[in-house]
């Protein structure tokens, strides 16, 4: 390993060492930002960050990108190919890091933690989405009622049901359709399902009802 002595980065090979001392002496910076760069290539990519530059474009959909490797990940979409597998359960990746995401379900490694309640997740995505329950922010806005959500998720589901007449979802056996993914309910008729049993005997159920609250009966 080879340290650089200004940040104690370490590196594998001298020329990399090498490449990395220019960041501390300046021999390549932004003049827009004034970022230090390791190389004259590396400081024409970022430059492109200022000018909006995008001169790898996809040769199927034309979407363009400031960086050849990003237009190579984003071409894996139309390809369908999947480089990245996981040794454990065979799942594979179009990108590495989506790999390395999905190995903490078998490390069970869960790195971002809530500093409120202390609850971890796989995801720094999952965490953000948490923190929303601590902050009540709601950024996910409806443009046709201004409600508001707290996940993107509720917000598509929200315009879907109530703003929409789109029925995605399709009963395999009836053709019924559904707004919501209560079609997986509905089957349940057709398939004779039972899902909820009974705790105290073995009788079965189709649906789990709630409780009913008995009402007091009125005086007047």
């Amino acid at each position: 390993m080879y340290s650089c002595r200004q940040c104690e980065k370490s590196f594998l090979s001298p020329s990399s060492l090498h490449h990395h001392k220019n960041i501390h002496t300046g021999k390549y910076k932004c003049t827009e930002c004034g970022k230090c760069c390791e190389s004259n290539s590396v400081l024409a990519v970022h430059r492109r960050s200022h000018s909006g530059q995008k001169p790898f474009e996809c040769t199927v959909c034309s979407k363009q990108f400031a960086m050849s490797g990003h237009l190579v990940k984003h071409c894996r979409i139309h390809s369908g190919d999947k480089p990245y597998k996981c040794h454990v359960c065979d799942k594979a990746f179009s990108v590495s890091g989506n790999l390395n995401i999905h190995m903490r379900v078998h490390t069970r490694d869960k790195p971002y933690k809530c500093h409120m309640c202390a609850k971890a997740f796989h995801e720094s995505g999952n965490l953000n989405r948490h923190m929303r329950v601590h902050t009540g922010d709601k950024p996910y806005k409806c443009s046709l009622c201004n409600k508001s959500f707290s996940d993107s998720g509720n917000l598509q589901r929200h315009v879907r049901c109530v703003h929409s007449n789109r029925r995605p979802y399709q009963c395999p056996y009836c053709g019924k359709k559904f707004k919501t993914n209560s079609v997986q309910r509905h089957v349940r008729v057709h398939t004779d399902a039972k899902p909820h049993s009974c705790r105290h005997c073995s009788d079965c159920f189709l649906l789990l009802e709630q409780p009913h609250t008995q009402t007091a009966p009125s005086l007047l």
